[in-house]
């Protein structure tokens, strides 16, 4: 069966961390380029961080460029997105989706298809 599970969401206060896991099973991932993306309610979901086939290019939202980092570990066929200094807007369900035919582009976000259940990210005083 082929998947990507997500988790390690939670309640953080600002200024916290979190570190989003990305697990695949039925497949080698690093043969796929990933998407990170969340969504809040009544928003239309955003392209958080992208990380093409092998690690070659890396995209962030302005929004988090300089607070997240997305990588990878072949070994555990996991794609993980650290998240530090939250703040409140950050607040979504976040979940990764995977595509062996597109790279992390200018365009990245609007290509990739959807995913889920994904794992809520909640940052709150």
């Amino acid at each position: 069966q082929v998947q990507l599970v997500e988790s390690g969401g939670g309640l953080v206060p600002p200024g916290g961390s979190l570190r989003l896991s990305c697990v695949a099973s039925g497949f080698t991932l690093d043969d796929y380029s990933v998407g990170w993306f969340r969504q809040a309610p009544g928003k239309e979901r955003e392209g958080v961080s992208c990380i093409s086939m092998k690690g070659g290019n890396i995209n962030y939202l302005d929004s988090v460029k300089g607070r997240f980092t997305i990588s990878r570990d072949s070994a555990k066929n996991t794609v993980y997105l650290q998240m530090d200094s939250l703040k409140p807007e950050d607040t979504g369900l976040y979940y990764c989706v995977g595509d062996p035919r597109l790279s992390c582009g200018v365009s990245w976000s609007k290509l990739f298809g959807s995913g889920g259940p994904g794992t809520q990210v909640t940052v709150s005083s």
